[in-house]
């Protein structure tokens, strides 16, 4: 199938092409939706298919959030501990993540949709803190309006401009393949080699849980902060000795 036909089968099934893409890019599986999202938008021929097109991103993106709102509320951080796992520094991303989303309150979920990789771990966060379902099923509603309105709306705007790369790509697949691969491989090395940093610093001495224990008993006891979220800290208890602080 070459990109006219793909183009082809998305004017004839925009929505749930739309609707599938959105709902899986927000699971968290790495689905291009954005790319989409601006194919359909330049696709889009009256008010009525643009609302059309704009209700399905919103409600698939809402759903998914939901989901994830939910999975918060029942797991705790443990859910955003596994979203986590594949980040660079799997223990600075469950703090930083919680840090900005308590700091930024219903305001994180309107824009997390723009931050890359926040907008999947966002939702789970407000489940472990208890935000109000209304308001987050709101905030979320009203982020995803914003974002998928703005691609379909600059692909709309730049319509032409899209048929054209789309006609270029079709006449130069090959190429636009190498160009993408290539673009990938970068990211990927740039990525692995940012957690082989990480894994060399994090192998640096440090002081062992028995050596702390004895360092506190002493007259000299050094400062023991523990950075840890507040959720992660009210789920598990504070530790022992420690100040908590907050980054």
């Amino acid at each position: 199938m070459d990109l006219t036909q793909i183009t082809d089968s998305l004017q004839r099934d925009a929505v749930w092409v739309v609707f599938v893409n959105v709902l899986m890019q927000q699971v968290g599986l790495p689905v291009p939706v954005v790319p989409t999202l601006l194919l359909a938008g330049s696709l889009v021929l009256d008010a009525e298919q643009m609302a059309r097109l704009l209700a399905a991103a919103v409600l698939a993106s809402v759903f998914a959030d939901w989901l994830w709102y939910l999975a918060g509320r029942a797991f705790g951080y443990r859910v955003l501990s596994g979203l986590c796992k594949l980040s660079i520094n799997p223990g600075s991303c469950v703090t930083q993540t919680e840090a900005r989303f308590v700091r930024w309150g219903l305001a994180s979920l309107v824009v997390a949709k723009f931050i890359p990789g926040f907008s999947t771990v966002a939702p789970p966060i407000a489940g472990a803190l208890r935000m109000s379902q209304v308001g987050f099923l709101i905030a979320a509603g009203f982020g995803a309006a914003l974002w998928a309105g703005l691609a379909l709306g600059v692909g709309w705007l730049m319509r032409h401009e899209v048929q054209v790369a789309i006609a270029y790509l079709d006449r130069h697949v090959s190429t636009a393949a190498t160009i993408v691969v290539a673009v990938l491989a970068i990211w990927l090395g740039w990525k692995l080699w940012q957690k082989y940093r990480f894994r060399r610093l994090s192998g640096l001495p440090h002081i062992t849980p028995a050596e702390l224990v004895e360092a506190l008993q002493t007259t000299n006891a050094p400062l023991f902060l523990d950075l840890r979220g507040p959720t992660i800290v009210a789920q598990t208890g504070g530790v022992a000795g420690a100040t908590v602080a907050e980054l």
